[in-house]
């Protein structure tokens, strides 16, 4: 059996604002080259696929391939922070990150790049899971709700600054897209550096097994899935051998895991979390909201590009009106379930705004006013805005502080996984409905496609600069057509997000941190008493 020893470091009791706002600087700035690396590659993907003269399945992939390494690490890295340095791993996540920035900033061919992305990817599945984790450390529930927003706010810069920085670089001739991967190497430096120097937290010594078994099949099962599903319409039919191969090897050993989870002492995600009724309903939320929002949103700046003829500099300050309101709703929520210990009825409305914004963005075509665009983005964002953090906070709020890491690394885990899926199936659905519209199309204009025009989505991403008018507007007719298909299918999962967080019981948040839990929990006697509102350190 696991011995588990006293920690080496006696826990602090409640931190100061100021404190709190030093250790939560390498976790910020972590966070920050994260996000950016994602969004600055938004714009410049189209520009990149066609540079390396590659096919629509292949934009998917680039995207895909780092939401794939993600989904499937973040459950070890959240074990991992039950049993090892917090502090250490973050580190190794962020170094990971740098790897596959340069790697993806000298690929040559979209091969290297996509392996680029996966290596970029298991870092930020770390990057994802600990952060959180950390933050449940050392800030009570009662108070997350005002850092969260704190983290929403750089989350907001970096989704904003992004964009912005992608389009100029793309638009600058002698940078080009792979400053895009190169620019986030220097924050990522700068995060390893200010981790090492503002965070503190408690080593606790602990004998431990890893449970390497159980790792390994939940990662290989996952993949084999979610590569079934990234496949799956392109490559292959629905209805095939490798359809067959891919899920029932998939389900296979996802079941094998189930049964080595049972019975490993240490689990890389612990079944028993799952009797939480609080922790099983937010997982499933979480798990829709990622099929939602990341099916849905990812593929709107091609939509700008393409069908509505815009540089990557204008596509990416077009999406501003959404992430101001992610911002400025995750912010305002947070300030005020801090203040009143109120969440459910924030999720609720989040989950209903979310859904009235996606249903809204449905029905978007290549002559939409951008008016009307930005106030349907806006309100997709304050949905998201009021729903994704706070439903880690509801979880984390309802379960021992043991099991605070594997708790918010499965809800990251299906989010993420949600994402994944949704990037992959609608990303299939999107370059068939493509290849029909174009087709659809092209017929009308009298002109002959040859094969019946079906298409695989195997087509390279156009180059709408190089077409003649006639077919450009086909063109941007079948983009648009498509993208507003994909926020339709989109909707009804935010319909049933609202469903699961309908049933979700509203508790009191607690006023102790994580780490004066687990002490508490530990039997080491209660710590010091909290002060609500402890006075900034000088």
């Amino acid at each position: 059996m696991t011995a588990t020893q006293a920690p080496a470091e006696a826990p602090p009791t409640s931190m100061s604002h100021r404190q709190i706002l030093q250790a939560m600087s390498g976790l910020m700035a972590g966070m920050f080259v994260a996000i950016l690396a994602g969004t600055v590659v938004a714009n410049a993907l189209p520009t990149i696929i066609a540079d390396l003269g590659a096919s629509q399945s292949s934009y998917t992939w680039v995207v895909t391939s780092e939401l794939l390494a993600m989904t499937a690490t973040v459950p070890l890295w959240g074990k991992l922070s039950d049993l090892f340095n917090k502090k250490l791993l973050l580190q190794l996540s962020l170094s990971m990150f740098v790897v596959g920035s340069l790697l993806a900033g000298f690929s040559h061919g979209v091969g290297l790049l996509i392996f680029s992305r996966v290596v970029q990817g298991i870092g930020a599945g770390g990057l994802t899971a600990l952060a959180q984790v950390v933050m449940a450390s050392v800030i009570p529930p009662r108070q997350l709700g005002k850092y969260a927003g704190i983290f929403g706010a750089v989350f907001a810069v970096g989704t904003v600054a992004g964009p912005l920085v992608g389009g100029v670089l793309v638009d600058t001739s002698w940078l080009g897209w792979r400053w895009c991967f190169f620019i986030g190497v220097p924050f990522a430096l700068l995060a390893i550096s200010l981790l090492q120097r503002t965070l503190r937290l408690p080593t606790v010594k602990r004998q431990v097994r890893i449970d390497w078994l159980g790792a390994f099949l939940i990662v290989a099962g996952v993949c084999a899935l979610l590569i079934w599903v990234s496949l799956a319409g392109n490559h292959f039919d629905w209805a095939s051998w490798q359809t067959g191969a891919l899920t029932g090897g998939g389900v296979l050993l996802l079941v094998a895991a189930v049964f080595v989870e049972s019975r490993t002492p240490e689990p890389v995600i612990p079944l028993g979390i799952f009797k939480n009724r609080t922790v099983t309903l937010t997982t499933v939320a979480s798990l829709l909201v990622g099929v939602a929002m990341f099916g849905g949103t990812v593929f709107l700046s091609q939509y700008f590009q393409i069908s509505l003829g815009k540089s990557p500099t204008v596509a990416g300050l077009m999406s501003l009106p959404l992430i101001l309101g992610l911002l400025v709703s995750s912010t305002i929520a947070g300030q005020v379930i801090s203040r009143t210990g109120k969440w459910k009825r924030y999720l609720v409305a989040g989950a209903v705004i979310m859904s009235v914004g996606l249903a809204l963005l449905a029905t978007i075509d290549a002559k939409t006013n951008f008016g009307l665009l930005s106030l349907y983005m806006a309100i997709l964002g304050v949905g998201v805005g009021m729903l994704m953090q706070n439903l880690v906070l509801a979880a984390q709020n309802d379960v021992s502080a043991a099991d605070l890491g594997a708790a918010t690394s499965v809800l990251s885990f299906f989010r993420s996984m949600g994402g994944t899926i949704g990037v992959s199936v609608l990303g299939a659905i999107l370059a068939n409905r493509v290849a029909s519209e174009t087709a659809k199309g092209l017929s009308s204009a009298g002109v002959t496609v040859p094969g019946g025009g079906g298409g695989s989505g195997e087509g390279s991403v156009p180059d709408m600069s190089t077409l003649p008018a006639p077919l450009r507007t086909i063109i941007e007719h079948a983009y648009a057509v498509a993208t507003a298909d994909l926020f339709l299918i989109a909707t009804p999962f935010a319909v049933l997000a609202l469903v699961a967080v309908a049933f979700i019981k509203e508790k009191p948040l607690k006023t102790t941190s994580g780490m004066e839990r687990l002490a508490e929990e530990a039997g080491e006697g209660p710590t010091a008493p909290t002060d609500k509102n402890p006075a900034p350190v000088a």
